[in-house]
This record gives structure tokens, sequence and C-alpha cells, in this order.
């Protein structure tokens, strides 16, 4: 791995958090290193109060902000004194120590603290990140990991056995390292967990977290784990696809995005020995909250695969519970054997969000599996985090979804002012758009993670086929059909091939757009004919009148 740090760029950044920024972001650009929220970065500076007194301060990322993308407002002011003392207690329970971190900070309007803010504060250094670092979790994640870290590092990285993030883990270290000589280590790697690096210098710290990388990197190069992953192809039916996103959906008890990842890791690693190495766990305990512990492996009987799935969920719940609330026991990922993996969202960004995450996992796993085979945490380390006190607070607040959240539109014409104002309208209640149009200016129009524009002439059938194919590929089924012309005879053609995918959809709807209050006679007879041959599938037919000014 190399470093992206470029002095003349750092140059610009003049004062201690605007450098913390920079540097965090080069850790962002590394997908290898943290995903979507993962992992956190500190810097340890000086403020004035209102009184005129210099307070110590450490700027830790703030729950919420992802490390790509944080800017100075992203990391939460934070009075080293407090968090010191934090880690001198013998018990602190993470509701209170959220509480309390809050407390401490300089202004009530920056978010909440990283969980291991206090684990920030007690390393004597002014700059602290931590990564997730794929290569360095897959090598611990092994029988004998421990033996392979320090074969790699030798003593100049502290080894921390794995324990709950939160107070848990500071007090660990802190007890660990109060007699160590912090300026022989280059940094920690938290077994099962991630890295941490730090210096007085941005770069420094950075640079180290590259190195120590690096060195993980060669490790599996010379033990023969690099990975040579063929060009692959998935060979499923998309109405297969359709009807399994219909029922993970009824077991969820809401529509969901179901995305298909046929990826060549995806398909490979769904080629390889699944029913051993995809139930061992998450690669990193962080990653349970987005995927569960294991996912569902889906066969042609996918419906009695799902419910062993749940069955299996709720054991191994049951076992491991205390006073908690079970979840959805239902997948938030399935393996298709020799045909990659489904993640299923309550939209598309959640839905790719897993998909980035079983990426990264599916290569992680591969690679232990070269070096002495995978070996996730136990099921009762992965259910504390998944059950986690503060993760059980955050689905308390969850708001009430959207009307059609999870709901998947097709759009006729959508390059069109009519067809524009209609997906607007929907997306803005949540659904999710794909809008086909002959006009090529449909795919820029339409570009997005929860809206895409697809160039489809509705009079060849094989355009036609390709942009249902790609449409039940992305977001998983169909729900709701919408054109200005679903009378029109040229539709035909395009309605039988998109009945069998709207059959299986999640109250499926028809809708003709009308730029008048009112159908004229002829059009009336022909919509009320439609009404009754659809209505035997369950498909409602309907007019959505839409004003043009």
């Amino acid at each position: 791995m190399k470093s992206l740090y470029n002095e003349n760029e750092a140059k610009k950044y003049t004062n201690d958090l605007d450098l913390r920024v920079y540097t965090s972001r080069l850790l962002g650009k590394e997908s290898a290193l943290v995903l979507h929220g993962g992992g956190n970065t500190s810097v340890k500076s000086t403020s004035t109060n209102l009184f005129g007194e210099t307070e110590d301060i450490l700027y830790v990322k703030g729950s919420g902000w992802d490390l790509a993308t944080i800017e100075a407002q992203g990391f939460a002011p934070v009075k080293m004194a407090m968090l010191l003392k934090m880690a001198k207690l013998e018990k602190l329970d993470d509701t209170n120590m959220v509480k309390y971190q809050r407390m401490a900070m300089t202004d009530p309007n920056a978010p909440n603290p990283s969980v291991e803010a206090i684990l920030h504060a007690i390393i004597p250094f002014k700059f602290v990140d931590h990564t997730h670092t794929d290569d360095v979790i897959a090598i611990t994640n092994t029988n004998n990991g421990e033996e392979k870290i320090k074969e790699i590092y030798g003593d100049k990285v502290l080894v921390i056995p794995y324990i709950m993030p939160g107070f848990v883990l500071a007090k660990l270290v802190y007890d660990m390292t109060r007699d160590i000589n912090w300026d022989e280590l280059e940094g920690m790697v938290l077994l099962n967990h991630g890295l941490f690096t730090f210096d007085d210098n941005a770069k420094k710290s950075y640079e180290k977290t590259i190195d120590l990388v690096s060195k993980a990197e060669k490790y599996l190069e010379k033990s023969n784990a690099t990975l040579n992953i063929p060009k692959e192809e998935t060979n499923i039916s998309t109405l297969q696809l359709a009807k399994i996103r219909k029922q993970v959906s009824l077991l969820k008890n809401h529509a969901i995005i179901s995305t298909l990842n046929e990826s060549d890791e995806a398909i490979y690693f769904s080629k390889q020995d699944i029913k051993n190495i995809s139930q061992q766990g998450p690669l990193t305990p962080d990653h349970v909250i987005r995927t569960k512990r294991t996912p569902a492996i889906l066969s042609d009987d996918f419906e009695n695969d799902l419910d062993d799935y749940i069955t299996n969920y709720k054991k191994y719940f049951n076992k491991n519970k205390k006073d908690e609330t079970l979840l959805n026991p239902a997948p938030n990922f399935a393996i298709l054997p020799n045909n990659g993996s489904l993640s299923f969202g309550k939209n598309p960004k959640e839905a790719n969000i897993i998909k980035d995450i079983n990426n990264h996992t599916y290569q992680a796993i591969l690679k232990a599996e070269k070096i002495g085979g995978f070996k996730a945490l136990s099921p009762k380390h992965i259910f504390d985090v998944e059950y986690w006190e503060l993760e059980q607070a955050k689905l308390k607040k969850s708001g009430n979804a959207l009307e059609f959240a999870g709901k998947i539109a097709i759009i006729v014409d959508g390059a069109s002012e009519v067809s524009l104002k209609v997906a607007n309208e929907l997306s803005s209640k949540g659904a999710t758009i794909v809008a086909i149009d002959s006009n090529e200016k449909v795919e820029s129009i339409f570009n997005s993670q929860d809206k895409i524009g697809i160039k489809c002439d509705l009079t060849i059938e094989s355009e036609v086929e390709n942009a249902i194919k790609q449409a039940i590929k992305s977001f998983g089924g169909i729900d709701m059909l919408i054109s200005q012309d679903i009378l029109e005879g040229s539709h035909k053609k395009l309605i039988e091939q998109i009945l069998p995918y709207l059959k299986v959809g999640i109250n499926p709807t028809m809708t003709m757009v009308s730029t008048k209050n009112f159908l004229d006679l002829s059009k009336k007879e022909q919509f009320d004919k439609m009404s009754l041959d659809l209505g035997e599938y369950g498909i409602k037919v309907n007019v959505m009148s839409v004003s043009i000014n």
C-alpha cells in the first residue's frame, strides 16, 4: 500500500484540526482500510474557553461521519481531563460513557464522540489513527493469528486480545500500558478488530498505518495467500431474484431493495465451500450491524432455506440473550451458490453498503483460508456487538419509513417533462426509480444510487428484456409500472414482458399518467378492461393526474 500524503497539499493546512481532516481523508480513500463510517481518528490540541483559560481538547471523529468525506465539524471536541479521569474508573457502562463524554464536549452542537474516545485520549501522542484494515484483520482471524502478527511485527506493535469496543477496551489498554515505553511502539493490533497507529506528527502517524499494512500484505504474498480471481459470470433467473426479494420483504415486514453482487469476488466466493467459510462470522464485529453474523445460503428451494435461516437465527439469539429485544431475524444478505450474493436493504444505499462490505470480506476470508483457515470470533462475541446497548438505543430512535420506501418503479418515457415530475414525486416519498426512454439523455438525468436511467427502445424486445434485467439486478423487483401511454398498442409487448415481475411485486400497481383530470369514454372502457384483467393477479390499475405549467 502506498502513501497518498502530498507535502504541497499538506502545507495548505495550518492548524491541528485541518491537518487531522486531511490525513483522515487519506485513510478514508483506501477502502481496504475503512468502509462506510468505519474507523476513527483524533488529534489532541488546545482551546481557549469563555474565561480565557487554555484547555486540552481531544478532537475525535464524531458518530455518523465517514473518514473519506469528513469535515472539521465532524470532529467532536472533548475535554481531555474528563476522558483521562474516566479511564481510571473501574466500571462504566457504555450508556453513561456516552452521556459523560457528551457532557465534556466544548461544543453542544457537535456530533457524539466516537465510543473509542477514551482510548484515543490515553494514547500519549498528538495524532491517533484507527483503521479496520482488511489484511491485518484477515491474518488475526486465523488459527494462531496472534503468533502470526508477532512474527510480522515483532515488538514494534502491542497486541491487544479481543474485547468489546467502548469503555472495556479503553480500560484494558489503560491497564496494559501503564508500564510500557510508548516510544518503542509503531502501533497496536487489536485482534479481530483493527489497527491503531500514533505519532506527534500527522504524516508519520498516517504513514505508520501504510507501513504496517504493507508488511501484512508482504506476509500474505510470501505465504502464497494472494488471490487470482478469474473472470466470472452469473447464471440465475431474474424472475427467481424477484421472487427471493418478495419473500425476504415479507419476512422483514416491509419492502426491501435486493442488490445482486455479481462481482468476480462474489461469484468466486460463492463457488467455494460456503457452508463452512460463510457461516463463521463477519471479518470484524463492526460489520455485524450491517450484515448480521452470517448470510443465508439460498438454493432453488429458497423459501425453506429462509425459514431455516430464521430458525437458526432465533436459536443464536436465545442462546446468547440476556434481556435484549430480538431484531428481525431475516437475513441481511444471502449467498447464491455459484452465482454471487444478494444484499438486502431498506434502500439502495444500505444494500450497496452491505455489498461493499461483502466484497472486502470475501477477499479477506479467501486469503485467511490460505494461511491456516478463516476463524471468526465466537457467536457470543458477535452477539454482544450486534445487541450492544448503544445499537439497541439507535433502533428505538429510528423514525417512520416513507410511503414508498423499498418500492421500485419503472417509468416509461422517463426523460419527458411529465415523467420527471412523477419521478420526483415518487422519489420524495422513498421510491427507487428506473426510468426507461429511447432518448439516451435519460441515462444522465437519472444517475444515482436510487435513480437509474436506461436507454431502451420499447419496440425492440431484447432491449426491454435487458432493461428489466438491469432493474432486477440493481434493485430486486418491480412494484410499479408508470406510463402516459399505458393503453396504447405499442405498450402491449412491454406489459407482457414486465407482467411476470409485477405479479411478484410488493402491492403491485400499473399507473396511467394523465395531464387531464379524467379519461375520455373510449379510454375509460380500455382502462376498465385492463383493471379487470390485471386484478386477478393482484395488480391494481390506477390513474395519476399531473399538471404541467
